[in-house]
C-alpha cells in the first residue's frame, strides 16, 4: 500500500489546527472525548505510512486569532512536514467580525507552516441553512470567508478540499443534533475528503456522493423538533454569549504533542 505513494506525499509528521470541527465535535469516540475528522485522517495516513506521528492542538471555542496566537508557534516546533488549518466558523457566528482579519490570520499561518516545509490542507465551510434556518443569516459571510479561504490558499500553495461545492457537505444527516458540528458520518466524509485530496490510496471521490432521499417529516416532528434545539443548544450558546463566556475555557489542546499513531484496520 505505502508503495504506491510517491515520495513526496510520504509524511511522517501531521498536526492539525482549529477549533472544534478539528477538536472532533460532535464524532464521540466512545470513551467520554471526541474523534473527528482529523483523528480519522490520521488514521488513514498511518495505513498508508506505516505510522505518522500526530499531534492535535485544536480547543474548542477559538476564534482564528487565537489559534493563530495560541497554536501556530506550537505547531512549527514539532517541525510538521503536513498540516491542516481549519478556522473561522467561530468568528462568523458572532455579532461582529472582521473577516478581512480572519483571512490575513489564516493566510498568515498558512505561509508560516508552508515556508516551514510543510504540506497544508484547509476545508472550505458547507451551506448550512439545510440544517439550521438561522445560518441564513451569515450566509454572505460564510461565502466571503470561503471565497477569502480559496484566494489565501491559492496564494501560499495550501491545498483547499471545497466541501462548500459539493451539496452531500450541506445534508443535515451529516450534521449533529446542535446543527452546528458534523457527526460520526460527516467526519468520516470530511477525513475521506482530505486523504482523496492527497491521493492516499483507497480514497477516490466516493465522500462527493449524495446520500438517498431522506423521509419528509410531518410539521408535528418539525415543530419538536425545532423546540428540542432551542431548549439544548440555541438558548445555552446565548447565554455563554451574554456572560461572555466561551465553550472552550478552561480547556487545553486535544493532543499538545506528537503522538505516534500505528496502523489499524
Amino acid at each position: 500500500m505505502t508503495g504506491s505513494i510517491p515520495p513526496s506525499l510520504r509524511f511522517t509528521r501531521y498536526v492539525a489546527l482549529g477549533d472544534s470541527s478539528t477538536e472532533g465535535l460532535d464524532d464521540p469516540d466512545g470513551s467520554g472525548g471526541y474523534r473527528g475528522w482529523a483523528d480519522r485522517f490520521a488514521e488513514h495516513l498511518a495505513r498508508a505510512h506505516d505510522g505518522i506521528h500526530y499531534a492535535n492542538l485544536a480547543v474548542r471555542g477559538r476564534k482564528t486569532r487565537q489559534v493563530l496566537d495560541q497554536q501556530l508557534a506550537p505547531a512549527l516546533a514539532m517541525r510538521p512536514d503536513l498540516a491542516t488549518v481549519f478556522a473561522g466558523t467561530n468568528d462568523v457566528v458572532r455579532r461582529q467580525v472582521d473577516l478581512d482579519q480572519v483571512l490575513a490570520d489564516l493566510e498568515t499561518m498558512q505561509q508560516a507552516l508552508r515556508t516551514a516545509g510543510a504540506t497544508v490542507l484547509t476545508i472550505t465551510l458547507p451551506d448550512l441553512s439545510a440544517v439550521m434556518p438561522m445560518a441564513k443569516r451569515f450566509a454572505p459571510r460564510v461565502e466571503r470567508l470561503n471565497e477569502g479561504i480559496r484566494a489565501c490558499s491559492l496564494r501560499t500553495g495550501t491545498i483547499v478540499v471545497d466541501l462548500a461545492r459539493y451539496p452531500v457537505a450541506s445534508d443535515p444527516r451529516l450534521w449533529s443534533e446542535d446543527r452546528l458540528h458534523a457527526n460520526a458520518l460527516g467526519h468520516t466524509r470530511i477525513a475521506s475528503a482530505l486523504a482523496h485530496a492527497l491521493g492516499l490510496p483507497g480514497h477516490g471521490p466516493e465522500w462527493q456522493v449524495q446520500l438517498s432521499r431522506a423521509r419528509a417529516r410531518t410539521i408535528a416532528e418539525n415543530v419538536a423538533r425545532e423546540g428540542a434545539w432551542v431548549r439544548s443548544y440555541l438558548i445555552p450558546w446565548l447565554w455563554r454569549r451574554v456572560r461572555g463566556r466561551s465553550s472552550g475555557d478552561g480547556r487545553v489542546a486535544k493532543q499538545p504533542e506528537l503522538v505516534f499513531m500505528r496502523p489499524t484496520g
